[in-house]
């Protein structure tokens, strides 16, 4: 995964970044589950055009765009396409790979299966916060890396969670993960030979 892969279009990235990884500090974990943000549809932070709050949106591919979501949890996003659109990938669930036992205490108590299950749940295990939006994927302190192994199956699905446009097929997850942030309904796969 380099910084030309993440400036193609933001749906294409969001498929591709499933089996790649997430690394922060001594936590990873390989991403299991995305959803695709652009400026063209509503769902997106960037569809109103830049603020204060989606400037972030409409930089270099390879950016952290992380924001508070309800004013209580951290999303991480990555941004794609090319400078000036407004288009982003939600990663939505990781499997974690190192660093279990500091995500436990950071998290509690819980299965692995769901130390990182939801977007929310991947940035307090991981320790990641606001002061890291704007920080470069590459060079920074949170690192995307490559796939830890071969790419898995993709099934794609609707997004969850939004009332605008929630009918794009632009949510994505590695087929028969246990880490998923909710099980995918009936179709997914049917979906998939659509896309």
């Amino acid at each position: 995964m380099t910084r030309d892969d993440l400036a193609g279009s933001v749906v294409v990235v969001a498929r591709d970044l499933i089996g790649c990884t997430i690394r922060h500090g001594d936590t990873a974990g390989t991403i299991v589950e995305t959803e695709a943000y652009h400026e063209s549809e509503p769902a997106s932070h960037a569809y109103v055009g830049r603020t204060a709050r989606s400037v972030t949106l409409f930089g270099r591919p390879g950016t952290a765009y992380v924001y508070f979501s309800y004013g209580m949890h951290a999303l991480l996003n990555v941004v794609c396409e090319r400078e000036g659109v407004g288009a982003a990938v939600l990663i939505r669930a990781l499997e974690p790979i190192d660093g279990i036992g500091v995500m436990r205490e950071r998290r509690g108590l819980v299965r692995d299966e769901d130390l990182c299950s939801g977007p929310g749940k991947l940035t307090q295990a991981l320790g990641i916060g606001l002061e890291l939006n704007k920080t470069d994927l590459f060079d920074g302190p949170i690192r995307l890396g490559p796939p830890a192994g071969p790419r898995p199956e993709v099934l794609v699905g609707t997004r969850i969670g939004i009332t605008k446009a929630p009918e794009l097929l632009w949510r994505f997850a590695a087929a028969g993960s246990r880490h998923i942030s909710r099980p995918w309904p009936p179709g997914a796969r049917e979906a998939l030979e659509a896309a």
